[in-house]
C-alpha cells in the first residue's frame, strides 16, 4: 500500500468514526445523564433511577407512552395491510393507472408534515369531527400508508409475472395465489415497510400536534410541552424510546435468523 492510499484509508476511517461520534454521541448522553443523581442536565452527581420512578409515577408521561405505542401498532398493522395490498393491486393495474397512483401516492411522502398538519386540521374542522385518539390514528394511517407502498412496490416488480398464472392453473383461488405465492416473496419488503411505518407513527410531532385533542398526546407532543422547563425525566422516557427501538430491530433481525438455522439442522 503506497502513501497516498494508506492517507485516504486513514482519513475515510477517521471520518466514518466522527460521523458516528456525531450520530450517536448525543443519544448516549441521554442514556447517561437519565441515571444522573441530580437534576443537572451538564454534571453528573451520582448515579440514581429516582427520574424512572418519578416517569413511572407520573401518569400523563404513562398515558403518553400508552397513547403512542397503541397509535403506533394499530397504525402500522393498518397501514401495512393497505399498503401491501395496494401495491399488489397496483403491480396487476395497467401503466397509465399504475404511474398515475404512484405518482399521486408520492405526495404525501414529498409534502412538509406542517402542511399535512394543517390540511388535516382543516378537513376534520370542515367535518366537525372532535379531535382525539381517532384523530390522529388517522392522520397516521394516512401518512405511514405510501412509506409501506414505497417499500413493497419494487420488490413487486423483481418477482416473476408468471407466478401468479401458474398457482391459479395448479388449482389456488385467487385469494390463495396472493397469500401463498405472492406474500413469502415479498416478505422482507412488507417488513421493511411495518419498520418504517411504526418509526414514522412513534416519532411524529408535527402532524399529531395539529390533529389531537381531548387530552390524547405521543411522547414528542410530551416532550415538546416539557422542553420549557428543565424536567430530567425526559432522559429517562428518551432512554425508554431508545431501549423499546433497540430491541424491536434486534427482535427483527434475529429471529429470522434463529428460525433459518433451526431450520438448516431439522434438514
Amino acid at each position: 500500500m503506497n502513501k497516498t492510499s494508506k492517507f485516504w484509508s486513514i482519513f475515510s476511517k477517521t471520518m466514518m468514526g466522527l460521523t458516528l461520534l456525531f450520530f450517536y454521541l448525543p443519544i448516549l448522553y441521554i442514556i447517561i445523564f437519565s441515571f444522573n443523581g441530580s437534576k443537572s442536565l451538564t454534571r453528573l452527581d451520582g448515579f440514581s433511577l429516582q427520574w424512572y420512578e418519578k416517569m413511572f409515577a407520573d401518569p400523563v408521561m404513562m398515558s403518553s407512552i400508552g397513547y403512542t405505542i397503541a397509535i403506533a401498532l394499530i397504525a402500522t398493522a393498518v397501514s401495512t395491510i393497505l399498503g401491501t395490498f395496494t401495491a399488489i393491486g397496483l403491480s396487476k393495474s395497467g401503466k397509465i393507472l399504475r404511474s398515475s397512483v404512484e405518482r399521486v401516492n408520492e405526495l404525501p411522502v414529498m409534502n412538509p408534515d406542517i402542511v399535512t398538519g394543517i390540511s388535516l386540521l382543516m378537513l376534520f374542522s370542515a367535518l366537525a369531527v372532535s379531535k382525539g385518539f381517532m384523530t390522529m390514528l388517522l392522520a397516521h394511517i394516512m401518512f405511514c400508508t405510501p412509506f409501506v407502498i414505497l417499500s413493497v412496490m419494487p420488490k413487486l416488480r423483481t418477482l416473476d409475472p408468471n407466478l401468479t398464472d401458474a398457482a391459479l392453473d395448479l388449482g389456488a383461488t385467487p385469494f390463495q395465489a396472493m397469500t401463498k405465492v405472492i406474500i413469502p416473496q415479498i416478505k422482507p419488503s412488507i417488513i421493511a415497510g411495518a419498520l418504517i411505518a411504526f418509526t414514522m407513527s412513534f416519532d411524529d410531532f408535527v402532524i399529531s400536534y395539529f390533529v389531537t385533542g381531548n387530552g390524547v398526546q405521543n411522547i414528542s407532543i410530551l416532550v415538546y410541552t416539557m422542553s420549557k422547563r428543565i424536567n430530567p425525566s425526559i432522559n429517562a422516557l428518551s432512554t425508554l424510546v431508545i431501549v423499546i427501538i433497540t430491541i424491536s430491530l434486534i427482535a427483527v433481525n434475529l429471529i429470522p435468523l434463529i428460525k433459518r438455522k433451526a431450520f438448516d439442522k431439522e434438514k
